[in-house]
């Protein structure tokens, strides 16, 4: 993995100006996402108590031409009315209350996966701070409510950090970024008064090639979603070779590397429970440590005799089962229901009556038309034919994409029970 080092120089600069730690190095990670600038004036970090003496981060964007979402009262701390509480805020505000909801983007770096934001009580002020996931990274602080008193607080940014949203292929997502740039942050928070309306991502994964053999494939799309998201890759002949088989081993590899989109995979980990290791998989194979979380976590693929035979080729039964167990485990981690809402009527192949993995297969094809039908023509699935390169990758992404939207709406659902409860 490549290191990015930050200059010892300006990471000095950058710890005393603002009394905290920035990393001294992080890694550069290709980011699926970008990020979009706000009206800073349209945003607000709030600390919000609860229980004895505690407080929670609470972040609202004003929609522009509505009603007030909060007002502002006093200095050293500024107290915050969060108006939002007294109606439906629906179309007027929009909230993020949880590390779902928002996350610290350093120099176009993601640091979601390796820093908590927490308010810290400290020095008379309730300071909010990064801390470190990742050991031998350093705390960051990023602002303060300077001051301290009785109900709801107004954070205020250090200088060199700005709200900002993420963005995907250009779309604005609802996700906050507390955005940093070691330069601004050297200089004392020097921001552009008129930021751009969209900023890349310094480290942004470039444009993927147009593998010469996809053309017409039926799963293009998914296919570059997939290699965006680094599941899957071409080759160097600048072909993606749809139609071969996937293995054993290639399976479980996209399985844990697609589950590391969702929440961050730690392969060091030691299982909670034993684990046998596959007689066939040499701890020195290049697989060997995602094969062994997989069977940890969520894989249910093997032979009697504790073999995985992790060269060869996996049926298209096969995957519809990793599949299912991939999605339940995502769901577990998220504290969605483990059962696979059916989204669409599900489809009775003509050919898997008498397969293994008829019921899985059936379900599947509810759960976001995960399963099709081969070529995504006709009533055949093939259950025991070999799964190729796209139907993989197509695979993958429908299995992402119908968790993340299950996370998405049970998010808004506990929003829309929180202001309840809060009223």
């Amino acid at each position: 993995m490549k290191i990015s080092r930050f200059p010892l120089k300006l990471a000095t600069l950058a710890t005393v100006t603002l009394g905290s730690f920035i990393p001294l190095h992080l890694p550069v990670k290709a980011s699926t996402f970008s990020e979009t600038a706000l009206d800073q004036s349209q945003v607000i970090a709030i600390a919000r108590p609860y229980g004895d003496g505690k407080y929670d981060l609470l972040v609202i964007e004003q929609i522009p031409d509505k009603r007030d979402c909060w007002a502002e009262n006093g200095s050293n701390p500024v107290l915050v009315d969060p108006l939002l509480l007294n109606y439906d805020f629906t179309g007027i505000c929009r909230r993020a209350t949880d590390s779902n909801g928002y996350s610290i983007r350093l120099d176009g770096n993601d640091l979601g996966l390796d820093y908590l934001l927490r308010l810290v009580p400290r020095g008379g002020e309730l300071v909010l701070v990064g801390t470190p996931r990742t050991p031998g990274y350093s705390e960051i602080i990023l602002g303060s409510t300077k001051g301290m008193a009785q109900g709801f607080m107004k954070v205020h940014l250090n200088p060199g950090w700005q709200f900002t949203k993420r963005t995907y292929q250009d779309k604005v997502l609802g996700h906050f970024y507390f955005s940093g740039s070691q330069a601004a942050i050297a200089a004392g928070g020097e921001l552009p008064d008129t930021p751009p309306t969209t900023t890349p991502s310094v480290t942004e994964t470039p444009p993927q090639p147009r593998f010469s053999d996809i053309g017409d494939n039926i799963y293009q799309a998914q296919i570059a979603e997939a290699v965006k998201m680094g599941l899957v890759s071409g080759f160097d002949d600048n072909t993606f070779r749809p139609d071969q088989p996937v293995t054993r081993e290639q399976l479980i590899s996209m399985a844990v590397d697609a589950i590391g989109t969702v929440y961050k995979v730690d392969l060091e980990a030691t299982p909670e429970r034993d684990v046998i290791p596959f007689k066939d998989v040499d701890s020195s194979r290049w697989s060997a440590k995602k094969i062994k979380w997989a069977q940890w976590n969520f894989l249910n693929i093997g032979n009697p005799n504790n073999t995985l035979q992790p060269s060869e080729p996996i049926s298209r039964a096969e995957l519809m089962d990793t599949m299912r167990r991939m999605a339940i485990h995502l769901k577990n981690q998220l504290n969605l229901p483990r059962e696979l809402q059916q989204t669409q009527d599900p489809v009775m192949f003509s050919d898997t009556s008498n397969s293994w993995a008829k019921s899985v297969i059936t379900q599947m094809s509810g759960y976001c038309g995960v399963a099709t039908a081969i070529n995504e023509q006709g009533t055949q699935f093939a259950p025991e034919e070999k799964a190729t390169r796209d139907y993989t990758a197509a695979a993958m992404v429908r299995v992402l994409e119908c968790v993340q939207a299950e996370a998405q709406q049970a998010k808004q659902s506990q929003e829309v029970e929180t202001l309840k409860e809060d009223q």
